[in-house]
């Protein structure tokens, strides 16, 4: 597993406002230990009026079906069992992108 890598993840244990259920995520670090820091992503458009997001256009290689949308604000770490496969990768753009949005949201 690589930075960038699209998955389906499991979060189905979400409460109030987190995402929650199977859904593509980005991996963000393989901490070398059995948790993953991930990014969930939606295809809610509704999502984008929250600050944080990178809207994420399928293409060949994240092999997402729709338009979707990277909710960085929703940055997580997940047991690595709940990856269910690997389906796609960010491009170098979307990946740059979303580097900027994390950094921004964290204040470094």
């Amino acid at each position: 597993m690589k930075k960038g890598d699209i998955c389906i993840v499991d979060l189905s244990l979400g409460t109030g406002h987190e995402q929650h259920g199977k859904r593509p995520a980005v991996l963000i670090s393989d901490t070398k230990t059995n948790i993953v820091i991930i990014v969930p992503i939606t295809s809610n458009p509704e999502a984008l009026r929250f600050p944080h997001t990178l809207t994420i256009v399928p293409d060949k290689q994240n092999k997402l079906d729709q338009k979707s949308i990277a909710m960085v604000f929703q940055l997580r770490s997940i047991d690595k069992t709940r990856i269910i496969k690997i389906i796609g990768r960010l491009n170098k753009k979307d990946c740059d992108a979303l580097d900027k949005i994390i950094r921004k949201m964290l204040d470094l």
